[in-house]
């Protein structure tokens, strides 16, 4: 069996059944053909797990799930303290150790036992069947035991999840997805927050043949939502537009704005109810707070910045965590870098810059036309 634990969503009260489903959900389109069920405080997948390359590949999918905070594969017993220490010999026995405790939690207070006597009298079996030594403080080896409702699990590790809610449960967003470092890691904590990601890719069409690399960034932070649409936009026209008629030094802050525009009409489209970037503050010229204002001021949604009070090293940290880093330091011609003044402006009028953009020929309906979308799923 593995038995699965979630934090935050237990604290859900009345809307806790809902965060139990997504979660569910997640887990069954992950894992693929298997039972999953659940049980107060937890979720059990059923079924035997024996391989340890099968293992692997779930702990390695269950570790990207958001919504799970731990999860263990267990032997399931019944509620009966003889069945339990004989499971508890067995899997001590699969381990090398020379201390060991025992940690039993009881959600059901039936049981005639409790806690600290389930540890006793599981800890005196050890202890003389195998010859093993107790360390209450820092043992080699913890046997957890958990007893159920109906039954008891039994278990050596707690492999810890990213936890968070379940994707899906607070609904779309659509992120603007660059070629760089910032934005991925801005997708994943949106996810890990339980939003849907609707991903937004806009690229000059005149310097880029294929937005291949993007595509990939895409495919991996799939992995965490299981599955995903993308949006590739072409933008080479605009940018001409831009350059033609807005000062260097604006000419981002505009080109960011209209950027806003289109993906305020995708949201629309997808059902979305807010806009995600990869901003933080000061980082850039673009992100100062003045800028900041000017370029969400085109958003009748949401802009929200994930990112915006962590600086460059916590960002590529967590961007090496998660597994975009490597694919983000490729080489790409991002749009972006396209429109960079020699001297940007870093405290631009929002009133100055909607009259700029006014003077900016462009057609949002026909950038959508020329759009790529594609669909994305781990399996």
């Amino acid at each position: 069996m593995i038995v699965i634990h979630y934090g935050e969503i237990g604290v859900k009260g009345r809307n806790r059944v809902m965060f139990e489903n997504a979660l569910v959900r997640n887990i069954r389109k992950a894992l693929g053909d298997v039972v999953v069920r659940k049980e107060h405080g937890r979720i059990i997948v059923e079924g035997d797990v024996e391989e340890k390359e099968e293992k692997e590949a779930i702990t390695e999918r269950l570790q990207k799930i958001p919504g799970i905070e731990n999860f263990s594969f267990a032997v399931e017993t019944g509620l009966d303290i003889e069945e339990i220490k004989r499971a508890a010999i067995m899997v001590a026995k699969q381990e090398k150790f020379k201390t060991f405790k025992v940690a039993t939690k009881r959600a059901n207070k039936n049981f005639p036992l409790s806690s600290m006597k389930v540890n006793e009298e599981v800890g005196r079996e050890i202890k003389e069947g195998m010859g093993k030594d107790v360390d209450l403080s820092n043992p080699d080896l913890t046997i957890f035991i958990e007893i159920g409702g109906e039954n008891a699990y039994i278990s050596t590790k707690k492999i810890p999840g990213i936890g968070g809610l379940p994707v899906g449960s607070q609904g779309n967003v659509v992120a603007l997805l660059s070629g760089g470092i910032d934005s991925p890691v801005a997708s994943y904590f949106m996810m890990k927050r339980g939003c849907r990601v609707i991903f937004l890719h806009f690229y000059n069409e005149n310097l880029v043949s294929s937005p291949a690399k993007v595509e990939e960034i895409v495919k991996k932070l799939t992995e965490y939502q299981l599955e995903a649409k993308a949006y590739f936009v072409p933008f080479g026209e605009l940018q001409y537009a831009v350059i033609s008629s807005v000062p260097s030094r604006y000419r981002m802050i505009v080109y960011r704005r209209v950027m806003a525009r289109v993906a305020n009409e995708i949201a629309t489209k997808e059902k979305a109810h807010a806009i995600i970037t990869g901003d933080s503050m000061g980082q850039v010229a673009s992100q100062t707070i003045e800028n900041l204002r000017c370029i969400y001021d085109a958003s009748f949604l949401p802009v929200l910045p994930p990112l915006i009070g962590m600086d460059k090293r916590e960002i590529v940290e967590m961007a090496k965590k998660i597994g975009t880093y490597d694919i983000s330091i490729r080489t790409y011609d991002d749009c972006c870098s396209f429109m960079v003044a020699k001297h940007p402006a870093t405290r631009a009028n929002v009133d100055k810059i909607r009259e700029m953009e006014d003077n900016v020929d462009y057609d949002i309906a026909r950038m959508l036309e020329g759009a790529v979308v594609r669909k994305f799923s781990i399996r």
